[in-house]
């Protein structure tokens, strides 16, 4: 008998547990939120809970989900009616006063708080949305976007460091002062663009380019006497159609060189594409009028069908007729470029931190990377802290195209600089901040971005693209290592090495970078079964050591011609037997001597291979080519030799050429007749 009231008392006990556990019954909870049961069984039937009465007990979650969908219905026009009731149910009003702001990165309990909600509630809707949090977990603009559709609130993008400080902010008016027109020489191969400038500047550029084609872009300030004007001199190459949209970017005006003895060429219109695309006015020059068979008639005939029609014809384009050589129209072209930067109004503020654009980017021995940049807007000063691209870094000299050095630089002003920490894209943009932290987290956040970027280019194989290139065929790949002496060249070039994939042959660059051909390029060539291309650079005495052991080809040009010709004849199939340049050794001069009636001897030292009389001999200095010429006298000790073989010390001449330095490298090569083969 003593047994039972200690069982009764042991079940009241649990009972108390389980209706604590329970939750609350369905009458209970729509009399709090001022519902009807019906409406609120109604309720619950939407959201897949079945089979509940008035007295039935509802668990914590179903509580906490019904919760978060009548918070954000209005409680002020509730009305006691069943049918008021049941429409406030299931047709939520949107809330008309002024929404509550949440910033983006919040955590799920600051915005439970902000929100007067349990946190439980809120993981339960972001659980509806298919978003699992925690209570600590910071929320993303997506999903606080979803949520705020749900919860009525309006989430507000955080800015960035970087959207903070490189914001474009538009300059007063009172702030602007005129500026220098950009001008950018637009026009085929070798119809006459950088001998025009020549004649601008009364220098002469095309001697130091190859094939007197130039490269790659400089930019030129010309102090006139009515004004200054900047030259952009863009390559003349099909293949650097690149580099000459970058020019048309942010460039003024456009001056297009026709060779009257030539006409309209197809990169002629290339040229009108990119200026017309780019929004700018074009000045025609039509060149070469001093060479017999010139047309100018016929070559402004030809631009009409470009909707170029010349003002003389009864258009608006400017046609001037100039001759490079003989200086013909010269001040006439500079005149009409000085009346068309008139009619634009040109203006900059010159009162606030540089901001510009690079032109081109190389890394130099001596000064580490080094970029050229338009400063279009502000003023560029020694020690200012900037970010470009990826890289940060401090200004620490500036140079005109002269060589001149500069305290600053105002707006439309091409000043080479110093101080990267690494080589920028050409193209990118150019801003100067307030602190070196700033500009490190800038660059750091873009670093890691084109990090991540990379990474997700080169995709692992799935059975979906592995079935996908089963289906194509036998799909070829040609991998290429390319290195150049600048950056534009570097991106120009492949370019146009990627356009020439077919659906036979893909061409794949797995890497491309600054700088001669080193030792590493060659390995990463021989791991991914690649071929090495250089452009103005050559490769250094290890690199031509490892190329020997490992079997791979190492291909160097200076002009952009050459290089495409062959790998588009190797990808066609149509590779005639050539002939091709064969290193035999290389020497490094350590003493120099001047000798009767031989000039300048270099006392050499032969590291590799071997030099031998009467064949051709090039000069590196710093990988680059300074001088070719031929093997015109070899002696050992006071003896004439045929050959110096590996360890060995001697005596080399070259001929017409005296401008040796000690620490050059000499490079004897030979040709021989190899049939071309693309394995």
């Amino acid at each position: 008998m003593s047994k039972a009231p200690r069982q009764r008392r042991k079940s009241a006990k649990s009972n108390r547990q389980e209706k604590q556990d329970q939750g609350m019954q369905v009458y209970e909870l729509a009399k709090q939120y001022n519902l009807t049961t019906k409406a609120l069984i109604a309720l619950l039937e939407e959201h897949g809970v079945r089979g509940k009465k008035d007295t039935s007990s509802l668990d914590p979650d179903t509580v906490a989900l019904i919760e978060s969908e009548l918070i954000t219905e209005p409680q002020d026009d509730a009305v006691s009616t069943p049918e008021a009731s049941a429409e406030t149910a299931t047709d939520a009003s949107p809330d008309t006063t002024d929404k509550l702001q949440i910033e983006e990165g919040t955590t799920v309990a600051n915005l439970a708080a902000s929100l007067e909600l349990q946190p439980s509630a809120l993981i339960m809707q972001l659980m509806k949305l298919k978003v699992m949090a925690n209570i600590n977990q910071r929320l993303g603009y997506d999903t606080l976007v979803m949520l705020g559709e749900h919860l009525n609130f309006e989430t507000v993008k955080s800015r960035t460091l970087e959207e903070e400080l490189l914001v474009e902010i538009p300059d007063p008016p009172e702030s602007l002062k005129p500026r220098a027109p950009v001008v950018t020489i637009m026009g085929h191969v070798d119809h006459g663009k950088t001998s025009l400038l020549d004649a601008i500047r009364q220098s002469n550029i095309s001697e130091s380019e190859a094939g007197n084609i130039t490269q790659h872009i400089g930019a030129y300030h010309v102090a006139l006497e009515g004004g200054s004007v900047v030259f952009l001199d863009t390559p003349g190459h099909a293949a650097f159609t690149a580099m000459r949209a970058r020019g048309a970017q942010v460039t003024d005006i456009v001056v297009l060189i026709v060779a009257a003895d030539d006409g309209v060429m197809p990169q002629t219109v290339e040229a009108i594409s990119h200026a017309k695309a780019a929004k700018v006015p074009i000045v025609v020059a039509i060149n070469k009028i001093d060479v017999p068979g010139a047309r100018p008639d016929y070559i402004k005939q030809q631009l009409s069908e470009h909707e170029l029609l010349p003002e003389d014809w009864g258009g608006q384009t400017i046609c001037v007729e100039t001759s490079a050589a003989e200086g013909t129209g010269i001040d006439f072209l500079l005149e009409m470029l000085l009346l068309e930067a008139a009619l634009l109004e040109l203006k900059a503020n010159p009162s606030k931190p540089a901001r510009g654009v690079i032109i081109e980017a190389q890394v130099d021995k001596g000064r580490g990377a080094v970029a050229t940049v338009l400063v279009q807007s502000g003023t560029l000063r020694v020690g200012d802290v900037f970010v470009s691209g990826r890289y940060s870094g401090k200004v620490r000299a500036m140079m005109d195209d002269l060589g001149k050095r500069l305290k600053e630089a105002g707006p439309s002003r091409p000043v080479e600089v110093l101080g990267f920490t690494g080589v920028p894209e050409a193209g990118d943009r150019f801003y100067v901040v307030e602190s070196d932290r700033d500009a490190r987290l800038i660059s750091e956040t873009r670093q890691d971005q084109y990090r991540t970027e990379k990474l997700g280019a080169n995709s692992h194989v799935s059975l979906e693209n592995l079935f996908q290139q089963i289906q194509e065929g036998e799909i070829k790949e040609l991998n290429v290592v390319l290195k150049g002496d600048v950056q534009g060249s570097v991106q120009a070039v492949a370019s146009s090495l990627l356009d020439l994939s077919t659906n036979e042959v893909k061409i794949n660059i797995i890497h491309q970078a600054v700088g001669g051909i080193t030792e590493t390029d060659i390995l990463l060539a021989s791991a991914s079964d690649a071929i090495v291309v250089g452009f103005n650079v050559h490769p250094t005495t290890e690199a031509v050591q490892a190329k020997e052991t490992e079997g791979i080809d190492v291909r160097t040009y200076n002009v952009i011609y050459e290089l495409v010709s062959y790998i588009r004849s190797a990808m066609e199939g149509l590779l005639d037997p050539e002939v091709r340049e064969v290193v035999i050794g290389r020497a490094e001069v350590r003493e120099l001597f001047k000798v009767p009636r031989l000039g300048l001897v270099a006392g050499s030292y032969v590291n590799w291979g071997r030099i031998t009389y009467d064949q051709p001999l090039r000069v590196l200095r710093d990988n680059r080519l300074i001088h070719e010429g031929k093997v015109n006298s070899l002696r050992r000790f006071k003896d004439n030799v045929n050959e110096v073989q590996a360890n060995y010390e001697c005596g080399i001449g070259i001929e017409t050429f005296d401008d040796l330095q000690i620490g050059d490298v000499l490079e004897c090569y030979v040709h021989e007749q190899v049939a071309r083969s693309l394995s």
